[in-house]
């Protein structure tokens, strides 16, 4: 585990190393249109082809794949930390359409910007549990749900017309300022989006920057895109050729897509930016986890010669 390179993982390692180890959780927030859950639904049958572990992805509770944005952003950021607290790993966000939306209100409300007190959610029961705190599984200490992180988020398709809900109103000056409560965050937009309102010339399509230290980044797919079945992916993994080209894929290469599949077009660019950040992110919290359980053992390895160096004395 702590041989690979996060910056390139290729699926043997995924297989054979990652996906026997400590896994993240992936937190998959769909549109508020039915059915376009079915489209994440696609895209968990996507990454578990790719060799994600399908019990990291479902919601441990209930069994779904996905979240709706019509729940309170609240009661996920409450999810994330419980996810945290029982793992030791941070869970990953990956919105569509609204679901976007949600997954950036998710990262503020963990920033505190909607209040200091926020109830952990457990979904195991589906019940708000009567605490704002979690026991942090590494220093051991007590924290605020305020406060913890996801390592990667993103969001594809967010904005537009799904702004004029009451829910989602908020100032356009602080709509795309993506807090430190993640450490990489991908804003994708379509070049032609007309439900999201990405469109040349448009000045209330700001790009996401960072509202202090979160490493982020904007991508523009080609206007080829579809707003509404970008994320519908699990073809993708069946095909052992686009798994390989999705696999190589490093953000910011020009390659070369006319050697795909027709039905791999519209899609592909998208999948495999998304691919390569979990990838990455699994692998940076999985050796964290890994060198503090190292540690842990020295330290309880050292205690317990304590006594008999005393003795000896």
């Amino acid at each position: 585990m702590l041989a690979l390179d996060p910056e390139h993982i290729s699926d043997a390692g995924v297989r054979e190393v990652l996906a026997n180890g400590p896994t993240p959780r992936i937190i998959l927030l769909h549109g508020g249109v039915y059915p376009v859950h079915l489209v994440m639904y696609s895209f968990g049958q996507f990454l578990t082809g790719m060799g994600y572990p399908e019990a990291k992805i479902r919601d441990p509770g209930n069994g779904d794949w996905s979240y709706s944005p019509y729940l309170r952003t609240e009661q996920l950021a409450g999810l994330v930390a419980w996810q945290y607290e029982h793992d030791g790993l941070r869970p990953m966000l990956i919105g569509h359409s609204q679901g976007g939306l949600s997954a950036v209100r998710i990262l503020k409300d963990l920033a505190g910007q909607s209040g200091s007190d926020i109830r952990v959610w457990n979904p195991l029961t589906a019940t708000l549990e009567e605490r704002t705190t979690i026991v942090d599984p590494f220093t051991r200490k007590t924290r605020p749900v305020v406060g913890v992180s996801a390592s990667y988020a993103s969001a594809i398709g967010a904005g537009g017309w799904a702004l004029l809900l009451p829910n989602w109103w908020e100032n356009l000056e602080t709509l795309r300022k993506i807090p430190d409560t993640v450490d990489d965050f991908t804003g994708f937009f379509i070049e032609v989006d007309l439900f999201a309102l990405s469109l040349p010339g448009n000045p209330l399509d700001k790009p996401y920057e960072n509202n202090g230290s979160a490493h982020v980044r904007n991508v523009t797919l080609p206007a080829s895109y579809s707003h509404v079945v970008a994320p519908l992916t699990h073809m993708l993994a069946q095909d052992p050729a686009v798994r390989d080209w999705i696999n190589a894929y490093v953000p910011g290469d020009k390659r070369d897509t006319s050697s795909l599949p027709p039905e791999a077009a519209g899609h592909v660019l998208w999948a495999a930016d998304v691919w390569y950040s979990i990838k990455k992110h699994w692998c940076l919290e999985a050796q964290h986890w890994v060198r503090a359980e190292r540690d842990r053992a020295r330290a309880a390895e050292r205690r317990s010669m304590s006594p008999s160096l005393h003795a000896a004395r």
